[in-house]
């Protein structure tokens, strides 16, 4: 099977969206949306969901799964207001009960906040394969980044989330609760055992050098160029060189936000006595 993909580029957070569908009136599912978010006002905007929406409606597209592979902390998910305007089921990996137990205590969450994953419609496990149309995805359980990522694959494509990124970009960070660089050589190795001309497609890019942005590669590709994981690579040496560097990164700039809201399927908190959400900042904590 090779799936039509349509990717939509969100300059602000560096994130690509994707449709995926066998034709134009077909069922298709939707990967990694984002919601527009202002961390300087706190508004939301729904410009780039409104993209894909109009995608979708204009290729009489039937939405059925809106995917996610993991609790992003660095954009919002659209995930909930994709639903009101296309329906289909909002899932993610059946592991995100692991991170929703550590953040909930990170932001001391209302009592009422379930860890068992039960904002999500469904829980995805590792190789389960699911039918949307003629077409069907089956999730890859690749943790490393996050102990809950997930990638899925759609007959030749595979939707990496954040284990890797274009080959002269490497690699995503470990250094966030319950991520592993030992794990996520593991994981990367997996996607990398698939077939050579296996399409990969990133979660993100940031180019380089001035390079056009670009989000779709090879397997073949990976192990030729990734800067960070090319053939050859040891586990050692792939360990030693993710943990120094991750020891420079600064933190997402929207990662306080987007946790938070990630972990609850993209609905925001639940509003306070005065009609208003509120997100919060653990001080001295992180």
């Amino acid at each position: 099977m090779k799936p039509i993909v349509k990717g939509f580029f969100d300059p602000d957070t560096w994130t690509v969206t994707y449709v995926v569908y066998e034709k134009p009136g077909s069922p298709c599912l939707i990967v990694d949306s984002v919601l527009n978010y202002d961390h300087k006002s706190g508004r939301t905007k729904t410009k780039s969901a409104d993209e894909v929406i109009d995608f979708v409606k204009k290729n009489n597209l039937v939405t059925q799964w809106i995917l996610e592979t993991h609790a992003h902390a660095d954009h919002v998910s659209a995930a909930p207001y994709l639903k009101s305007q296309l329906g289909g089921k909002i899932a993610i990996g059946d592991h995100i009960a692991l991170v929703q137990s550590v953040f909930k205590k990170v932001f001391n969450l209302e009592e009422g906040f379930s860890t068992d994953g039960s904002q999500f419609d469904y829980l995805l496990k590792d190789g389960e394969e699911v039918q949307f149309g003629n077409l069907s995805f089956k999730s890859l359980f690749v943790p490393g980044h996050t102990p809950a990522c997930m990638a899925y694959q759609v007959g030749d494509a595979v939707f990496v989330g954040d284990t890797m990124f274009m080959p002269d970009v490497g690699s995503a960070r470990c250094d966030f609760p319950g991520g592993d660089a030992h794990t996520l050589y593991r994981s990367m190795k997996k996607i990398l055992s698939l077939p050579d001309q296996t399409r990969l497609f990133m979660c993100h890019d940031y180019p380089p050098n001035g390079r056009a942005v670009n989000y779709e590669t090879t397997v073949a590709e990976q192990k030729k160029s990734n800067i960070h994981m090319h053939d050859g690579i040891t586990e050692d040496e792939f360990v030693q060189m993710r943990s120094k560097r991750d020891a420079s990164l600064d933190m997402p700039v929207l990662i306080l936000p987007s946790i938070q809201i990630n972990i609850r399927a993209g609905e925001m908190p639940p509003k306070e006595n005065n009609g208003i959400a509120y997100l919060k900042i653990p001080l001295n904590a992180l």
